[in-house]
C-alpha cells in the first residue's frame, strides 16, 4: 500500500505585490494591512487568494504547494458553467477545502452549498467567502456517512473536486450523490493505472479494481478522514457515472506528480434526478 507523504512546514509569502483579483473583492478590501495581516495568521490556511488591491488573503501551505495566489474563478469552473450552465442553479460543492471555488460558484449560481468534512475547512470558507462578498450555505458533514436521500445530497450541479481519492468506500458514496443531482457534474479526481489496480473492492456485488494507499492522517490538511483510500481507474469512474444517467461530455487526463489524475464534466441524459 502506497504511502501518503507526511506534512510538512509551512512556507511564508509576501503579503502584498501579487495580480489583483479581477472581481470585487468587497469586504477584504476595505481592511487595512495590519487587519488582514492578523486575518491571515489567524487561522490554519493552505491557500491564498489575492485582494483587488493584490493583497494576500490566506497563506501557503508549504514550498511548491499553494505557494501562488488561487484563481477565481478557476478555468474548470468556467468550463463547467459552459457546458451545463450554472445560472439558476443549485450547486452542491464537495469539498470546499477554504472557500475558493466557493466564490466563484456563487458568482455564477443562484445557490451553492459548500460541504466538508473538516470544522476548520468550514470556517475558513465562511470567513474567506464572507471577505468576497460570497454567501454560500457551509455544512460540516463526512461524505462516506451521508447515505443515499440525505437531504445535504440534493443539487442541480454537482461540484466535486480532489475529494474523491480521498475516499475509502468511493463508488457507494457516488451512489448516494449523483441520484442527487438533477443536471450535471464536474468531478475531478486522481485515478489508477491499470497496472495500479491491484486490489479488488466488492460494492453491493459489483467488483472494481482499485489502487489503495495509506492516508496521512486527520491532522494533514491535504489527506482523507480514513486511514486508506481507494483510487478507481478511469474506465470504472466513467462507468458509474453513465450507469447513473450521466453522459460524458469532457474527458482531460493529466500526469501529474502525484499520479494520474482526470476531470470530468458530465451531464444528466435520462431525465432522472
Amino acid at each position: 500500500m502506497w504511502r501518503r507523504k507526511t506534512k510538512r512546514a509551512p512556507a511564508t509569502a509576501a503579503a502584498t505585490g501579487f495580480e489583483p483579483v479581477d472581481r470585487p473583492a468587497a469586504e477584504v478590501d476595505r481592511w487595512d494591512d495590519e487587519a488582514l495581516a492578523a486575518l491571515n495568521g489567524l487561522l490554519p490556511w493552505h491557500a491564498f487568494t489575492a485582494d483587488t488591491n493584490g493583497r494576500r488573503v490566506g497563506a501557503v501551505a508549504w514550498e511548491g504547494k499553494r505557494d501562488r495566489p488561487q484563481a477565481i474563478p478557476d478555468e474548470r469552473i468556467e468550463l463547467l458553467d459552459k457546458l451545463i450552465g450554472l445560472s439558476g442553479s443549485h450547486v452542491l460543492e464537495v469539498g470546499c477545502f477554504e472557500g475558493i471555488h466557493t466564490i466563484a460558484l456563487c458568482d455564477r449560481a443562484a445557490r451553492v452549498t459548500a460541504l466538508d468534512s473538516r470544522v476548520d475547512n468550514v470556517v475558513k470558507t465562511i470567513v474567506r467567502a464572507h471577505l468576497y462578498g460570497a454567501r454560500p450555505d457551509v455544512v460540516l458533514g463526512d461524505l462516506e456517512t451521508l447515505g443515499v436521500g440525505s437531504p445535504l445530497l440534493s443539487s442541480d450541479v454537482l461540484h466535486h473536486n480532489g475529494v474523491l481519492y480521498h475516499l475509502s468506500d468511493p463508488v457507494r458514496h457516488l451512489r448516494s450523490v449523483l441520484p442527487a443531482t438533477s443536471a450535471g457534474l464536474l468531478l475531478d479526481t486522481h485515478v489508477a493505472r491499470p497496472e495500479q489496480a491491484t486490489s479488488v473492492y466488492d460494492v453491493d456485488g459489483d467488483e472494481f479494481r482499485v489502487h489503495e494507499y495509506e492516508e496521512a492522517g486527520t491532522e494533514v490538511p491535504f489527506a482523507g478522514m480514513r486511514s486508506f483510500a481507494r483510487w478507481l481507474t478511469v474506465d470504472d469512474l466513467r462507468g458509474v457515472l453513465e450507469t447513473a444517467g450521466f453522459e460524458v461530455l469532457h474527458e482531460d487526463l493529466r500526469h501529474e506528480r502525484n499520479g494520474d489524475r482526470v476531470l470530468l464534466i458530465a451531464r444528466r441524459t435520462d431525465g432522472a434526478g
